[in-house]
């Protein structure tokens, strides 16, 4: 058996409304066992039959399209994984406040293609910092993620047709905390 935790798109965003209950009993259907939940926005923990990753990631978004009715990408990295990720951050950029900046990462199946790594090279401003590092792209923005000029549409256009989604460390934190205060290794 192999833990991970699920980072799920378009969960509770965009009017597509999926009580946690919903969730965790749509994963309890797979076989999938100490199935858990944190927040509402489509994070999920829970041990598998050994298998690959990738194919245990298919298997939950071809369930969830059939029970939910649109599209859920789902994202798995193990607790190690994560953890290893918020061990290992790159700093805020040098001369911003860090207690006034916001830090995402967006999650990728696989190594951001030339084109996303050439997209978000041209995005870095002032505002904006974009680092990336394996399957993840750091993106620091000065202030509030609201704050910046590519909040909403602009990331998008640079993303669309690349799997991906987001979460703030602040809540990757809180995350993995609930994981270790579950006793799961």
């Amino acid at each position: 058996m192999t833990e991970y935790i699920a980072l799920l798109r378009g969960i509770n965003v965009g009017g597509h409304r999926v009580p946690m209950e919903r969730l965790r009993a749509l994963f309890g259907a797979l076989g999938y066992r100490d199935v858990w939940t944190f927040i509402a926005s489509g994070n999920v923990g829970f041990t598998a039959p050994t298998g690959a990753p990738e194919e245990v990631a298919r298997t939950i978004e071809a369930h969830l399209r059939d029970a939910l009715g649109y599209d859920v990408p789902a994202f798995l990295r193990t607790p190690t994984e994560l953890r290893s990720l918020l061990e290992d951050l790159p700093p805020c950029p040098e001369a911003w406040d860090p207690d006034a900046a916001s830090h995402y990462v967006l999650f990728l199946d696989g190594p951001p293609p030339d084109a996303l790594r050439a997209a978000l090279s041209e995005l870095q401003s002032e505002v904006d910092r974009f680092t990336v590092e394996g399957r993840e792209v750091h993106w620091w923005t000065r202030g509030r993620l609201s704050d910046s000029p590519l909040f909403g549409a602009g990331l998008e256009r640079v993303t669309r047709g690349i799997r991906v989604t987001s979460r703030n460390v602040t809540s990757l934190r809180r995350l993995m905390a609930r994981q270790a205060g579950r006793g799961a290794g």
